[in-house]
């Protein structure tokens, strides 16, 4: 059983409207980009596959994709885009479901591996991209740097974002490595705010290297974005490469 918290019926129809951001050309481009890169001319995995935001434009552009998804309800979305001969999806949580083949890449973007609340569940997580991948392939993770550095003594709170139709803000226990995000999000046009919250479980960068190293892979690359740009004491995430060695 996983720790993740798993995406409703209503969260899941409302995602794609609600992420608009993550879904332009300018966030996808990029990261589509990057990961063809790495697949060449092999199958990619995409762990937490959601409704498609990556996978769907990474098989337009030619690598063949398979998911792992634990919400039923965010699956089917995606099969609204795609049908299931050309990119097929497995009910499961990213830590332990096993699927037929072999890839010469693994990934999970938008800091989704710190839906697994758990050190334990992250480190099988790794490992259990290392039993999809072959020699040679790349496991890649994208993921927040804990914002601990904007924490003044005795405040729990960092809001990242406060606009006219959304308030969000992340609480932190720092002992736990758990980290809540809530959402105050404005529906329609009156003064009626929707209520979320989510929990995480944050790790630096040189955690998931040593978790990465359990699993038998290789730090290749660390990045600030998918644009390649440096990564920097400074950089509010990450994107990291592991290699499985030949």
């Amino acid at each position: 059983m996983t720790s993740s918290e798993l995406w409703s019926r209503e969260a899941a129809e409302r995602y794609d409207a609600e992420e608009t951001g993550m879904f332009s050309a300018a966030v996808v481009g990029p990261t589509v980009d990057f990961l063809a890169g790495l697949a060449g001319d092999g199958p990619a995995l995409e762990f937490a596959i959601g409704t498609g935001r990556v996978a769907v434009p990474l098989r337009r552009r030619g690598v063949p994709v398979t998911g792992i998804e634990l919400s039923e309800h965010m699956a089917a979305v995606l099969r609204r885009k795609v049908d299931e001969e050309t990119l097929p999806v497995v009910i499961g949580d990213m830590a332990t479901t096993v699927v037929p083949g072999a890839f010469t890449l693994v990934y999970l973007v938008y800091n989704t591996i710190s839906n697994l609340l758990t050190q334990d569940e992250q480190v099988e997580c790794f490992r259990n991209a290392a039993r999809h991948l072959l020699p040679g392939g790349r496991f890649v993770v994208e993921l927040g740097v804990p914002p601990l550095r904007f924490l003044p003594p005795g405040q729990t709170a960092v809001p990242f974002d406060v606009s006219e139709r959304h308030l969000g803000f992340d609480t932190i226990d720092p002992v736990a490595q758990l980290l809540v995000s809530h959402h105050f999000t404005r529906d329609g046009d009156d003064d009626h705010y929707r209520r979320e919250a989510s929990r995480h479980r944050y790790a630096w960068p040189a955690e998931l290297d040593l978790m990465a190293r359990l699993a038998g892979l290789e730090l290749e690359r660390r990045v600030a974005d998918w644009d390649g740009t440096p990564f920097t004491q400074e950089s509010e995430k990450h994107i990291s490469v592991w290699r499985k060695p030949t």
